[in-house]
Formats: C-alpha cells, structure tokens, sequence
C-alpha cells in the first residue's frame, strides 16, 4: 500500500509547483549563472524598428557565421536574451542573441560575453510556428501579473524548427 500512495503523492509534489495564469502554465524553478556569448542591441518594444533590430541580430548570428564562430558552446541551443531593462517592458532594453558556453576565454570580434544571472525564473514552455508562438507569449505576458525582476528573461530555443518550434521560456522574478 505504501508503493501506492508514493507515486501519486509524487505527482501531486509536481503539479503543485506548475501554475497557469491566462491560459499559460508555466513553472517556478531556480537557474544558476550561465555565460553566454553573442550580439547585443538596445531597443524598446514602442520603436518603430524593433523588429528590424531584433531580426537582424538573428540574421547576422546565423547568416553571417556568428553562431558557427562561437567556441566551448554548452550545448547548441540558441538564446535571446532581454536584459538591462530601464524600467519595465515599455522602456528601453538590451536584446542579446546568443549562446550559452562554458569558457569565454576566446570570443569572435563583434560579440559580447554577459551573464545570465543565478535566481529564481518562471518557465514556460511555447510550440508551435516560431515567429507567431514567441508573438504571442510575449502579448499574453504583458497582460499577467507575475513579480517580474525586469533583470533578465531569456528565451532558449530547443530546436530550429521554423513550424513545429519548442521554445522554453524564463523570465526574470523577483525573490
């Protein structure tokens, strides 16, 4: 009887830390410091050319060879970092298209090494047509009401599927 009641307590342990707010579900969990080198930008989502700005740090990370350049890699996922926010999403912040590695020692010309920092972060797990799944996170989280940091939140792309992406999402909470 004991094996019995383990598992589904188990479960239970599980669930409880999973949460859903306006249709997401999402998780609390804690991350350590990552290191990450990329391309960095400043922009703000009111710009009229934020996405020019965003989509061209993407363009020119894979196009132009940034990404294949980046040496001691973690692991081969890709990142976009949101990080150096002057207030909340509606003012300016630093967009880093990046990946994680495990020595910064030697970087390619152009690119920046910022850290990720170590805290606690809500996960969320997006599928679906890359560009429109990542849209529409983004609109719906600006509508919940979650203890943000507006230190870091960081998108981590889990494969380059155009159509079928799977996108884990963690943004930045106050401890």
């Amino acid at each position: 009887m004991t094996d019995r009641c383990h598992v589904p307590c188990a479960i239970l342990s599980l669930i409880k830390q999973k949460r859903e707010v306006h249709g997401m579900n999402y998780e609390i969990i804690t991350l350590e410091e990552k290191t990450v080198v990329g391309l960095a930008a400043r922009t703000n989502n009111m710009a009229p050319d934020m996405g020019m700005v965003i989509g061209g740090l993407w363009g020119k990370f894979f196009e132009q060879g940034v990404y294949a350049s980046i040496e001691n890699k973690s692991n081969e996922k890709a990142l976009g970092i949101y990080t150096d926010y002057a207030g909340d999403e509606k003012n300016d912040y630093t967009i880093v298209v990046a990946c994680e590695v495990m020595d910064a020692a030697v970087i390619p010309q152009e690119t920046v090494i910022r850290k990720i920092p170590a805290g606690k972060y809500a996960k969320f797990i997006v599928k679906g047509d890359m560009h429109e799944a990542v849209a529409q996170f983004w609109t719906k989280l600006w509508q919940m009401d979650l203890p943000r940091s507006f230190v870091c939140d960081f998108e981590e792309y889990q494969n380059d599927s155009m159509d079928a992406a799977e996108i884990h999402i963690y943004i930045g909470l106050r401890e």
